[in-house]
């Protein structure tokens, strides 16, 4: 089970609910594969010590031409599961699509073009 205190996001979030917090933390489009967001990290819930979060359980899983990266945040100091990190990338049609759902890092998208220009950055000629 995760614990709520210990995270610092926007100042009217409650932390209530994971629908909420993962909202408040959103880091635009920013997908961590591996890592950790720190920003939004105050300190550990269990042991209330800020120390360096560690990654665990890492898994790596390739489902359809989708790759889905799994892993656990823990704390270094009392191995206390911070939060669960979930990262997919997948191209579809031409573009290539992440995709960050974490309680710690929050909820990020990103879309990028295979092709050397962006179809839809492309200004209209008339």
């Amino acid at each position: 089970m995760l614990a709520f205190r210990g995270y610092r996001c926007d100042p009217h979030c409650t932390g209530r609910a994971a629908v909420s917090l993962a909202a408040c933390c959103a880091v635009g489009n920013t997908c961590l594969e591996n890592g950790s967001y720190l920003m939004n990290y105050l300190c550990c819930a269990s042991c209330h010590q800020r120390d360096f979060v560690l990654i665990s359980n890492k898994a790596t899983e390739d489902d359809d031409g989708e790759e889905i990266v799994t892993y656990d945040h823990v704390c270094k100091n009392c191995d206390h599961v911070v939060a669960r990190h979930e990262y997919t990338f997948s191209v579809v049609d031409e573009y290539q699509e992440y995709t960050m759902l974490c309680m710690l890092c929050g909820k990020a998208e990103d879309s990028i073009s295979v092709l050397p220009d962006d179809p839809r950055q492309s200004a209209p000629l008339f």
